[in-house]
């Protein structure tokens, strides 16, 4: 089962035989979290694709183009 509004970062859920949930992002390798609640899982993969992206970010390396993860603008007073 997918869920996101993302068409870049689709995230997949499965659930394992113990009856824990697992979320992972498929278009980046390693970027998975458990929980016991599918909305656990969701909540823990979202931290781990966020420090994952900040890890690449202060790297030079960007897996996907930063414009299709943020919105960017300026500010208004």
């Amino acid at each position: 089962m997918a869920l996101t509004n993302s068409k870049n970062l689709k995230v997949e859920f499965d659930r394992e035989n113990d009856g824990r949930w697992i979320a992972e992002i498929p278009k980046m390798p390693g970027v998975m979290a458990y929980g016991r609640t599918k909305k656990e899982a969701l909540r823990k993969l979202y931290a781990v694709a966020l420090r994952t992206l900040a890890d690449s970010a202060e790297q030079g390396k960007f897996p996907f183009p930063v414009s299709k993860i943020f919105s960017h603008g300026v500010a208004g007073r």
